[in-house]
């Protein structure tokens, strides 16, 4: 009776087409900032990466923002090219991100890129009956393959990055020592609370990342410390050093830890790697 069942569901969710279910049951996790250049994908980038390089987990990282600058920032670990883009995924000409999934060098880390149309998929999106789920639905056999899926979310609150929130476990959230970035921390919880009340899913918050810190801005540091103060309980401990050292790992195209794994901003993103598991076994208790 098992294995009726099991064959069942492979042939349900994508079996006659080679993607078979795998042994994982993945955690998804939402990088969401709500305004642009506060590290955002810098950290969705190197969090997966570390992941798979310091915890030995399988890694998925999955770019919705049509910038695509995580391919950018990794383009010299890919491997191959996309079958197919991530719009004809969410818009169902295909029926699973794993069809899409690229390897890299990097082992246990692989990466659906971003696509140059994705702006014209979020207007389609906008007009399908359970818009908010259909991220959600494209992963069903990828959750299987992985032990992590992290989601770089674009810049803003559209269709894109709630289909994120919806499809995610947890949320962190960079933040970089500005007044406009802590209020894109608001408009992001506020999201939050609004998808739980509206679709019933709560999700969970692993944290707020302090990015960019320039420790010579002492009297903006304190500001934007003050205004992060009601948020305390989520404000992780790890604070991510300005540092050249990651434009140029992303100009050279490899994460912080391939390029200098001795520079301040590898030292923080590790620590970010191990807190960010750490919350994440606790809350699963």
């Amino acid at each position: 009776m098992t294995s009726l069942i099991t064959t069942g569901l492979r042939r349900l969710i994508g079996g006659d087409e080679g993607l078979g279910l795998g042994q994982h049951q993945a955690t998804v996790v939402a990088v969401c900032a709500q305004k642009g250049g506060v590290g955002k994908t810098t950290t969705a980038v190197n969090l997966a990466a570390g992941l798979a390089m310091y915890g030995g987990a399988k890694v998925l990282l999955v770019d919705m923002d049509g910038q695509g600058h995580c391919a950018t920032a990794l383009q010299a670990e890919l491997r191959g090219a996309a079958a197919d883009s991530l719009g004809a995924v969410l818009l169902g000409r295909r029926r699973d991100l794993q069809e899409i999934a690229l390897r890299t060098a990097i082992d246990g880390l692989w990466v659906v890129p971003s696509d140059k149309d994705l702006g014209a998929t979020e207007g389609v999106m906008s007009g399908r009956i359970g818009k908010e789920m259909l991220l959600r639905s494209a992963l069903k056999v990828a959750r299987t393959h992985y032990d992590v899926i992290v989601v770089d979310c674009p810049p803003n609150l559209g269709s894109l990055t709630v289909n994120a929130l919806v499809a995610a476990d947890w949320l962190l959230v960079p933040c970089d020592m500005s007044v406009l970035s802590v209020e894109g921390v608001d408009d992001i919880f506020d999201a939050v609370d609004h998808i739980g009340e509206t679709m019933g899913h709560h999700l969970a918050v692993l944290g707020i990342l302090r990015t960019r810190y320039d420790a010579r801005n002492q009297k903006v540091n304190e500001a934007v410390e003050a205004s992060l103060a009601r948020y305390e309980h989520y404000v992780l401990p790890v604070r991510v050093p300005v540092n050249t050292a990651l434009a140029q790992a992303q100009l050279a195209g490899t994460p912080i830890f391939k390029y200098d794994a001795e520079c301040r901003s590898a030292v923080a993103y590790r620590e970010v790697v191990e807190e960010v598991t750490r919350r994440a076994q606790m809350r699963a208790r």
